[in-house]
């Protein structure tokens, strides 16, 4: 199983980017981005996308995650289980759950293939080693992996540098957060080779108690550039161990001491309330990739990229009065007594294996362009839990595992996309892609139920569009796009029969562009069956629980603007309205099915807004005011008002100062950011629940509802200087 992780150190494990110039010498093409062209589109495709390169990502890269740097995006909701933005992170985009938003590394899939989602805490500090991202939003175009039914987003990791340099940056902040980042580059070396890297720290306390953070990653990368030859590889990963703040806090606790953490909570022998201090989660990612591109003419190329990812680690838990039944152990007789409980430490370890191939060849000339291609994908892993120490330890032995399953998952797409330009006007775009997937599971799962499944899908996702250029300010779009989604192993837990879900998604758009003035708006309808919607509810181990949801839509606009006010002041705003919709929801209540009609989508704002106010007086100093606001939401798909998050409006203030010292340093950059200076006391995500009681007043039932809920920071600071060499 590791016969490739040993091909792949017998390559440089150094990722490269590099430049050459076309067949006419009269321009320089970045060769790196050739690597995602098959999954990005062009300013002018008939996607609604954003960009984002790694100058605005440095601004405010002071350790916290990925989705906290993309906060201020169209349509996008972000949280922070610590409450920082540093740990465990997440995002939705247009309302739809990281489940179902696509992540590509230089074309490679990075969601997890057996959850769907993706967890960048286990990449601490990847935002340092990005060159630029573009997010879309809706399908988008054919991806690599799991289907995009709220969005995908495609990393370009770092660009060459042409000079040697080396940089440090460290940073400290509120909650005694602190990053530190070594990075290094040889410069082009004989105009041929490059090679770069990174190595990153991050610690933190967290806002919420005990919520500690402690990362570590890497990143080498490499390059041979010559002729028509381009080879890139590179290794990166992390380890993470965080203390675990998945459990959130009741609406009393909320309002009484809302930093609380309950994870890893116990009494003693003495009845003394006390917290587990390893209640951890521990895991470490490595990733191995290699590309290989290739220029047959001025118009061909061909491109294949191989991954390799290894994953492992485990979750530990103080677990009080647990039945030996639940772990297959025998009941302990002390005496005339029998003990049937016991305390106990357990891990749930995960240790995995992902294997990618990508191919694809690109045809292009002034009026044409294709590219056709496909990529398959192989994922094992090992679930099992261990108990580590145990009150009454029964009949168990070291290293018993309670329970043992594997999840097993085949993914292979082919994809044929084209773009036309029928006139300096008008332009069609096409897109075809034939996705089959396999799942199967054998042995139990971690209630220590039989856990077999055996799915195997067949996916047909066409797209088209059209893009009018009226004239060299003002376009038009119009795309239609379908997708589809395989359910995960979680969804396959809590309902075998679970089906897939599938989105047709329209979108209207109008893009202006003049010296100082840029403005996307675009409309969108996203027409869902068996759309697998967050239910509220969460699993033991923090886990979004999903149902299908039968039909349902989202209808929205999104209008953002740049507009350069002067030659010091630019406002960037963006606000996303939205009607998201249940068609219809039947919910048990009080023991009877009821049709509640038409309901709100769990976890969908109708507004959600952003903007940004930039006074730069030069070069080198840059204000910025950042605003949030998220509407009124529903955690649930009832409607019932304890499933309510309220809205919010936070705002952030961020400062950077560049300079050229002339002696020693290259350069010298001091950034500071203050989030939510006004101290706003929010919540950005929650979970709700019901349950049935037939036991207050007997033959009756009455359903119970519940709230759970994740505060954020309140005013807290991050100071950071960058000395390049």
């Amino acid at each position: 199983m590791k016969k490739l992780f040993i091909l792949f150190i017998l390559f440089p494990s150094v990722l490269l980017n590099a430049q050459e110039k076309t067949t006419d010498s009269t321009k320089v093409e970045k060769l790196d981005e050739v690597l995602i062209t098959a999954i990005r589109v062009k300013p002018d495709a008939p996607i609604t996308h954003s960009n984002i390169d790694n100058a605005e990502l440095r601004k405010r890269n002071l350790g916290q995650d990925l989705p906290v740097l993309l906060n201020y995006l169209p349509s996008v909701v972000t949280t922070s289980d610590a409450g920082a933005g540093v740990g465990y992170t997440g995002i939705r985009v247009r309302g739809v759950s990281a489940q179902s938003t696509n992540i590509t590394i230089n074309g490679i899939p990075y969601n997890d293939a057996e959850s769907l989602g993706t967890f960048w805490v286990d990449l601490p500090d990847f935002s340092s080693s990005v060159e630029s991202l573009q997010l879309q939003r809706g399908v988008g175009t054919s991806t690599n992996g799991a289907g995009a039914f709220g969005a995908s987003v495609n990393i370009l990791t770092d660009a060459i540098s042409e000079k040697a340099y080396a940089e440090l940056s460290n940073s400290f902040g509120s909650f005694n957060t602190r990053k530190h980042t070594l990075k290094f580059s040889t410069g082009l070396l004989n105009n041929r080779i490059e090679v770069s890297g990174r190595l990153s720290q991050i610690k933190s306390d967290g806002y919420i108690d005990r919520a500690e953070s402690d990362l570590k990653s890497y990143f080498l990368q490499g390059a041979y550039s010559y002729g028509n030859t381009f080879i890139k590889a590179l290794a990166f990963g992390g380890h993470e161990i965080t203390y675990q703040a998945w459990n959130g806090i009741d609406a009393e606790t909320l309002a009484s001491d809302r930093t609380f953490n309950p994870s890893g909570i116990y009494t003693d022998e003495n009845g003394a309330i006390r917290f587990y201090d390893n209640e951890v989660d521990n895991y470490k990612q490595d990733h191995y990739q290699l590309h290989w591109n290739e220029r047959l003419s001025s118009n061909w190329r061909l491109n294949m990229g191989l991954n390799y990812t290894y994953g492992r680690g485990y979750f530990e838990q103080y677990k009080e009065e647990q039945s030996f039944t639940d772990y297959g152990l025998s009941p302990v007789e002390i005496g005339n007594e029998t003990i049937n409980t016991t305390d106990l430490i357990r891990r749930r370890w995960l240790d995995n294996d992902f294997y990618v191939v990508n191919s694809h060849a690109t045809y292009t000339d002034e009026k044409f362009s294709l590219d056709f291609g496909g990529s398959y994908s192989y994922y094992s892993g090992d679930h099992f839990g261990e108990i580590i120490w145990a009150q009454f330890a029964s009949d168990s032995s070291i290293r018993d595992r309670y329970y043992d399953g594997v999840g097993k998952k085949a993914d292979f797409n082919l994809f044929g996309k084209t773009t036309v330009k029928l006139s300096d006007k008008w332009q069609l775009y096409g897109d075809l892609q034939i996705r089959m997937v396999n799942y199967k599971t054998d042995g139990l799962n971690s209630d220590r139920n039989i856990f077999e499944i055996d799915e195997t899908y067949q996916f047909f996702n066409p797209k088209g569009g059209v893009n009018f250029n009226m004239d060299n300010r003002n376009s038009f779009y119009f795309s239609y796009a379908r997708a589809n989604r395989e359910p995960s192993r979680s969804d396959f837990e809590s309902d075998p029969d679970i089906d897939p879900e599938q989105l047709n998604d329209f979108e209207l758009g109008w893009r202006y562009v003049s010296e100082r003035l840029q403005l996307s708006l675009n409309g969108y309808y996203m027409l869902y069956n068996e759309q697998l919607v967050l239910s509220g509810a969460i699993d033991d181990v923090g886990t979004p629980i999903r149902n299908n949801g039968g039909e349902s839509y989202r209808l929205g606009l999104e209008l953002d603007l740049n507009f350069q006010l002067n030659d010091q002041w630019s406002l960037r705003p963006n606000i996303s309205w939205s009607s998201n919709k249940n068609k219809e929801t039947i919910a048990s209540i009080d023991g009877m099915l009821v049709n509640l009609g038409k309901t709100n989508i769990s976890f969908s704002p109708e507004i959600v807004a952003a903007n940004a106010l930039t006074y730069q007086p030069n070069k080198n100093l840059q204000f910025s005011f950042l605003t949030k606001y998220v509407g009124e939401q529903f955690m649930g798909n009832t409607d019932s008002p304890i499933s309510k998050l309220d809205s919010y409006f936070v705002n952030d203030v961020n400062v950077s100062y560049e300079f050229s010292p002339g002696s020693i340093f290259n350069s010298v950059a001091i950034t500071a950011l203050v989030n939510n200076i006004f101290n706003e006391k929010y919540v950005s995500n929650g979970y709700y629940f019901t349950y049935d009681d037939d036991f207050s007043v007997p033959g009756v039932i009455t359903t119970i509802e519940g709230a759970g809920y994740y505060p954020q920071a309140t005013t807290n600071f991050l100071l950071g200087l960058t000395l390049k060499f």
